[in-house]
């Protein structure tokens, strides 16, 4: 089954050209089905292309699923048109009354700032807080992974004396769990972060359990079973190209920044990188997916009361 997104998404035609089905809307509701529901609450400055790269994800399901983007009203977007937000997205205090299957939450270029300094992060408790009631299963990424686990259980964040940056190999720590069938035991995730998630820190959590871990850059995917909830610290979403991308923009406003890891061939940035983490990222999320399609109410209501 294909994924169900607005005609006239920027993502559409891309999709469509990489040979993920997309369904139209005009064709979704000849269908008598209960697709799944996905939200994606964008933090990203450049939502346009976090649509995309999230999409791909999503719509590589055999099942049918609609998503649905969702941004913080009170936060005023500055790298995104004030009129694709109007087109696609709507707020959360405009969605807030439905019930999803799966929400994911993305980073957002805040980690360096205390939790309470971020401006909308009083919207940002409120949302989180609302998952616990209308949201199945969450999948929280980058920012949003270490905002949640800092607000569910106290778990702090830690800056780093540099920028954690490239594509890191990772070790699969569990591979019983329904979120990692299929995946090798190393491989490799790219990482992009100034701050991280110790697991001593995670330790002291029962209810946290580590799933992904590197030798080199820490705890990457701990599962949070009671509370459906998954934290992905780093960026197993980007493009081949997402890690020159932000390399080349620090470099050309002067901000220091080392080669990204293990990412340009022969460190040499005139050579196009090769992307080594596509297929596990389609595992995880087609995984994810799964055990939602599994576990999740047929009768949306029910959301937040099973």
């Amino acid at each position: 089954m294909p994924i169900k997104i607005p005609d006239t998404l920027p993502a559409f035609e891309t999709l469509v050209q990489e040979g993920v089905r997309v369904m139209t809307e005009t064709v979704a509701v000849r269908q008598d089905i209960r697709p799944l529901q996905i939200g994606l609450l964008n933090l990203m400055p450049n939502k346009i292309k976090t649509e995309l790269q999230m999409a791909r994800l999503v719509g590589a399901s055999p099942l049918q699923v609609e998503l649905s983007l969702v941004r913080i009203g009170g936060h005023k977007a500055k790298n995104t048109s004030e009129e694709h937000l109007l087109s696609f997205y709507e707020t959360w205090e405009e969605v807030k009354h439905r019930k999803y299957d799966g929400f994911i939450i993305t980073g957002a270029p805040v980690e360096t700032l205390p939790y309470e300094s971020v401006t909308y992060w009083d919207e940002m408790q409120q949302i989180l807080d609302w998952t616990t009631t209308n949201v199945h299963s969450t999948m929280n990424v980058c920012w949003g992974a270490m905002a949640a686990i800092y607000h569910f259980h106290g778990v702090p964040k830690h800056e780093l004396k540099e920028k954690a940056f490239g594509v890191y190999r990772h070790r699969n720590l569990c591979p019983a769990s329904v979120f990692l069938t299929g995946f090798s035991d190393d491989f490799q995730v790219p990482v992009s972060r100034w701050t991280e998630v110790r697991r001593e820190d995670i330790a002291k959590v029962p209810e946290l359990k580590i799933l992904m871990e590197s030798e080199e850059m820490g705890v990457c995917l701990v599962e949070e079973a009671q509370g459906r909830r998954l934290y992905m610290f780093n960026h197993v979403e980007y493009d081949s190209t997402s890690l020159a991308e932000e390399y080349f923009r620090d470099v050309n406003a002067g901000v220091p920044i080392k080669l990204p890891h293990n990412y340009f061939p022969h460190d040499d940035t005139t050579l196009t990188p090769q992307n080594r983490w596509r297929s596990h990222a389609h595992l995880l999320f087609g995984n994810w997916i799964n055990e939602i399609y599994q576990s999740t109410p047929y009768q949306l209501e029910k959301i937040g009361s099973v």
